[in-house]
């Protein structure tokens, strides 16, 4: 469980961050410099600073200008630890305020930063960087969400009972953990045409992430994986002996927490299932460019397979008000938890991972995550939104509201999500986890490098595609 920290709106002022939520939303409004000095970034991309120059100076919005100066390069400003270990580039990305990598948030903060390898050698050999770092981390322990530098630190969650390790920060089993370095690795491919990283240790952690997959399946029996907690926060411990409760053996891969670190309700959570199909392709199209065994391929995708019909056939659940749509978790004996959580992967994100599992399925889905039937979805004075059970109710985080602008085709629901990612920072510049849905200076965590890379995703996207929406 990440730490919460709430500041409240008088805790700002007293700090002399807090102006107004809406002090900077008037044309010629002066901005405060609070991006990291130059002096103190962790590491710094021409790239990057180019794109932020040039999208500074071609839109009409300055506060988006200035909110894109100071979220997008967040995680090489300050996140990044970058070096050579034994002749290969070696990147820790903690996540903010926890000093810790999470195999998540580590791919997803350095994600939007791909399409500008080609023009920065060094920005690619820092996500190359990433890729080898997570390798490392996934052959220490595939059922580990996220790990400390110092392989000699002992964390404080050392007293769960699982198989901790010193150097494992938390061992929270969740689908997306494996799921994200292959994103980020085809995605690097993609862009470099580069196969060097995919050296034998990485091949040998693909093999972990699929057997791991596998024995989670729990076909035949439980597996090696399981975690107890003590604690009195219900999301952050697993029922029945640390296994979690039943489900029925069909080929889906239990999940004994989503990507919010919360502890799921039913085993099979849809997303994150769905984002293994997508990211099992993926892993397919890399082992045939390094030209690999064709065994194991052909092992992925019959996994693959298996995952994709097991979702179409437990997963999609009959509604009266928007008809066929996902579950968010089901145990495959006909119980299902309608819902979405604003952590990604999420219903609404299944677009973004490009998940191509029954897409009229996915459009009703949508419909339903940003409506009132979601209980997780929060509506009041200062916005509209996804939140969770991880920070409670009536909290929206800006990421559900940041995905709903990357999977809208629609002008209007793009720009009140830039409005209200505008109107909510609650006037320090950067995005948070989550605010108070009546009042955005209620807010957790003021340094969240994941949501604010994201946020930079989203308005270089609408810059390239709709730039109209940001006059």
């Amino acid at each position: 469980m990440k730490r919460r920290t709430f500041l409240q709106q008088s805790t700002l002022a007293a700090t002399g961050l807090l102006i107004s939520p809406y002090a900077f939303s008037h044309a010629g409004a002066d901005f405060p410099t609070v991006r990291v000095p130059a002096t103190e970034r962790k590491f710094n991309s021409p790239a990057v600073e180019k794109l932020i120059s040039e999208i500074k100076n071609n839109i009409g919005n300055k506060e988006i200008a200035w909110l894109f100066e100071n979220c997008f390069p967040n995680t090489l400003d300050s996140t990044v630890e970058f070096e050579t270990i034994n002749g290969r580039p070696d990147t820790f990305v903690i996540t903010g305020d926890i000093d810790a990598m999470w195999l998540r948030d580590s791919s997803a903060q350095v994600w939007p930063y791909l399409p500008l390898m080609k023009e920065d050698k060094n920005l690619q050999e820092l996500v190359k960087g990433v890729i080898n770092r997570q390798v490392h981390c996934i052959l220490k322990d595939p059922y580990a969400n996220a790990f400390y530098k110092d392989e000699k630190k002992i964390s404080e969650w050392k007293d769960d009972k699982t198989e901790m390790k010193p150097g494992i920060h938390e061992r929270k089993w969740e689908i997306d953990s494996l799921c994200y370095p292959i994103r980020l690795a085809h995605g690097y491919w993609k862009a470099t045409g580069d196969t060097s990283v995919f050296d034998g240790d990485w091949k040998q952690a693909m093999r972990l992430v699929y057997q791991t997959f596998k024995q989670q399946q729990r076909i035949h029996d439980n597996g090696t994986y399981r975690f107890e907690r003590t604690t009195s926060w219900a999301t952050d411990g697993v029922a029945l002996g640390g296994y979690g409760y039943p489900a029925k053996k069909v080929g889906l891969i239990h999940a004994m927490f989503r990507p919010s670190d919360d502890a799921t309700v039913y085993p099979f959570n849809i997303p994150g299932n769905c984002f293994a199909i997508t990211a099992l392709g993926k892993l397919a199209e890399l082992w045939k460019a390094i030209k690999e065994d064709n065994d194991f391929l052909g092992a992925a995708m019959a996994l693959r397979q298996t995952l994709q019909d097991n979702i179409l056939r437990y997963g999609i659940i009959k509604t009266p008000d928007f008809g066929e749509i996902f579950a968010y978790e089901v145990n495959g004996f006909g119980s299902f938890n309608l819902m979405d959580d604003a952590n990604v992967p999420s219903l609404l994100a299944m677009q973004y991972l490009d998940n191509t599992t029954a897409a009229n399925v996915y459009a009703n889905t949508r419909k339903y995550a940003l409506s009132e039937a979601n209980p997780f979805f929060f509506k009041g004075k200062a916005a509209e939104g996804i939140g969770g059970p991880h920070v409670g109710l009536d909290y929206i985080w800006p990421m559900s509201i940041i995905m709903r602008g990357l999977t809208s085709n629609d002008d209007k629901e793009i720009s009140y999500c830039l409005d209200t990612l505008q109107k909510t920072h609650a006037a320090t510049g950067f995005m948070h986890e989550s605010f108070h849905k009546d009042e955005a200076a209620k807010f957790t965590r003021k340094w969240f490098a994941w949501a604010n890379t994201l946020f930079g995703e989203l308005v270089w996207k609408v810059y390239r595609e709709r730039p109209h929406l940001l006059k």
